[in-house]
């Protein structure tokens, strides 16, 4: 369905461009239009409301953010984001797709509360499995972002999940590498100097890009609505005239997940890279503002991709698709400060087989910086907001 939306968004701006700047404020203000009367639970990402509900206590509760309108309402509006041009992806949405299904099983199954947790950490992810292709950085992501532990009862459960997602992606689009077959051909010595630079820039960017998504975000949005009293609607529309200004600005690179992008500076073209990462990352940012359903990973790999498309011209001796590969990882690192999983991601999306030292020293370091500017890590922040935000509408609820 993403894949489709996101076609006929590039058909309708093939014909004119100039299409975006009715067609992205439109599609903008009706998502989030929907959003905000039916399913509120659905915007952004999907992967803090499977955190904030492995944390809550009561399934109903749980079933705010995981519920049947939770997943109907991720299952359609993301897609439809895609048509706005909007600069997001489907993964993120695809973890809370895999959690609300799994939740849902095991309240008919009337599983116990723990078990359910379990169920969640597994539903989470064999969304990242099945989105990606990727089985391995489905387990790592379980254990890294999702549980931050593991616990012997948990990896039967999570190996189940994982192996039915895989099967089930493989019957619908078989066996593919995301991001198509890409060596870098490192050399710790020779590329020790773009190691780290690489992870310097992906580290301070990330966590740039994560302190303006939980801080400026919604200081602004809070502004406009006491300021203007309008809909959050008509500031969703603004957003989308945002992204389509910035469409216009890059030719269209900053529309949609970035994947075309990110495909081709890994063979090795390296053409706008600087107007693409400059616009892609305002487009994403903006896109995140404006509250409709949409995922970061796409995005940031591309936004990654674009910044090793850059420095590469800065290490001549560091091949061009080794520090797009580096910058995927590094900036991804620096957004959500999980190095491991942005690792095998990167390692499983670019069909590298090997476990490439510069690559982890990369995640490394842009964790180690990201680290330090944002101590909370993105996801489980947006995921603190959200059960602040359950708590106060049960309070008004109960004062009523």
């Amino acid at each position: 369905m993403s894949d489709i939306t996101q076609n006929l968004f590039r058909q309708i701006t093939d014909v004119n461009i100039l299409f975006s700047l009715l067609l992205s404020p439109l599609v903008f203000a009706a998502i989030c239009f929907i959003t905000v009367r039916t399913c509120p639970m659905t915007r952004g990402g999907g992967i803090p409301q499977v955190m904030a509900a492995r944390i809550l206590d009561n399934s109903k509760d749980q079933a705010h953010f995981i519920g049947p309108r939770a997943l109907i309402g991720k299952l359609i509006l993301t897609p439809l984001g895609l048509l706005g041009g909007a600069s997001m992806g489907r993964e993120g949405p695809t973890v809370q797709i895999g959690a609300a299904i799994l939740f849902l099983g095991a309240r008919y199954g009337r599983l116990h509360l723990s078990q359910a947790r379990n169920v969640l950490l597994a539903g989470a992810a064999a969304g990242v499995a099945a989105a990606f292709n990727t089985p391995l950085a489905g387990i790592v992501f379980a254990i890294e972002e999702m549980a931050r532990s593991f616990d012997q009862k948990i990896s039967g459960v999570v190996m189940t999940a994982i192996v039915f997602a895989g099967a089930a992606s493989l019957s619908l689009l078989g066996n593919y590498v995301y991001f198509g077959e890409a060596d870098g051909n490192y050399d710790i010595l020779r590329d020790f100097p773009a190691i780290l630079t690489i992870g310097i820039f992906g580290g301070l960017l990330g966590a740039l890009f994560a302190r303006i998504l939980t801080d400026a975000g919604p200081w602004l949005l809070r502004n406009y609505r006491t300021r203007t009293k309008m809909h959050p609607a008509t500031f969703a529309a603004l957003c989308g005239l945002g992204v389509a200004i910035l469409g216009l600005i890059s030719g269209g690179m900053s529309f949609g997940s970035g994947y075309v992008q990110a495909r081709t500076f890994l063979q090795n073209n390296t053409d706008h890279a600087l107007l693409f990462t400059v616009t892609k990352f305002l487009a994403t940012g903006i896109s995140s503002f404006s509250g409709i359903p949409g995922g970061l990973f796409s995005p940031s790999l591309s936004v990654g991709a674009g910044l090793g498309a850059i420095l590469s011209a800065y290490f001549p001796q560091t091949p061009v698709a080794g520090m797009v590969i580096l910058g995927m990882a590094a900036y991804l690192t620096g957004v959500t400060q999980s190095p491991i999983t942005a690792f095998i991601i990167v390692l499983e999306i670019t069909g590298r087989q090997s476990m490439p030292v510069p690559l982890i020293a990369a995640c490394l370091i842009a964790a180690g910086i990201s680290r330090v500017l944002n101590p909370v890590p993105l996801y489980q922040r947006i995921a603190q907001i959200f059960i602040r935000e359950l708590q106060n509408m049960k309070a008004l609820k109960q004062d009523k």
